[in-house]
């Protein structure tokens, strides 16, 4: 009996997009849960600007999109037969490789999303796509312009996966880990144990302050780290509290509120 053999460019494409609806179907699951939310149902529904079947059929455009840069990208850089041969599996290689991604996408990613806020023709017309979710949720994580999806999300991986050097097997981790992590900074929740919370100050409360008006100057960093806004002085630092009706709210400082 002859065995399915799957190529690990073929799994690097497809479980991306798998793993981000597995993911946030997780999130919808548990959205229900009011006491762990950063804002209401009844706010989601009130201010959200656009609705969730054209969330939906936009995040899966990205996703075609995204799909086919990264059939693209393995075409021109090799098999996995060769790129496994040329690299021996090492913990260290390994763990060079994730961080060195993670700092080039995290460094592409925040230039370009704090110019599109900044070039007002690129706000208007592509990145204000993005923030109709005033109050995000899991599965609008990718919802944005195709131009920006094209720009922001895939460029930015295809470049961390062109420096860091890494193998079509290492880009299936990789690039799943990312999609989980975005994912995560949408979700709108605020649930105890999240070993998100926990290891990265780039979270669901970090990016929900950005995603409010008087946010959307700072907290441009994403996925990962907070670098660059400490660095570059974009940073809002806010305190999680408890809402009276149950759930939390992420509070910007009133230095910042004020100003």
């Amino acid at each position: 009996m002859m065995g399915f053999a799957v190529s690990d460019e073929l799994l690097g494409t497809v479980a991306p997009i798998v793993v981000y609806w597995l993911y946030s179907g997780i999130y919808v699951a548990l959205s229900s849960l009011e006491s762990y939310r950063l804002h209401t149902k009844a706010e989601e529904a009130e201010k959200n600007l656009v609705s969730k079947s054209s969330v939906v059929k936009g995040v899966l455009l990205q996703q075609v999109v995204q799909a086919l840069v990264a059939i693209l990208l393995f075409t021109v850089t090799g098999s996995d037969a060769e790129a496994d041969k040329a690299q021996q599996f090492s913990i260290l290689v390994l763990a060079r490789q994730f961080v060195t991604a993670m700092i080039i996408l995290d460094t592409w990613q925040y230039f370009m999303h704090r110019y599109m806020h900044h070039n007002r023709f690129l706000y208007k017309h592509i990145h204000s796509q993005h923030h109709r979710l005033i109050v995000p949720y899991a599965y609008g994580a990718l919802y944005n312009h195709p131009v920006e999806g094209l720009l922001l999300d895939t460029v930015g991986g295809a470049l961390s996966f062109l420096v860091s050097g890494m193998s079509p097997r290492t880009s299936i981790f990789f690039f799943s880990f990312a999609t989980i992590k975005t994912v995560d900074d949408h979700c709108g929740l605020w649930l105890p144990g999240n070993l998100f919370h926990m290891v990265f100050k780039n979270n669901s409360a970090y990016h929900d302050i950005h995603h409010q008006l008087y946010g959307t100057k700072y907290n441009f960093s994403q996925p990962f780290f907070v670098m660059w806004d400490r660095i570059l002085g974009t940073y809002m630092p806010y305190s999680l509290e408890k809402r009276e009706d149950g759930g939390f709210e992420a509070r910007p400082t009133k230095e910042f509120k004020d100003d």
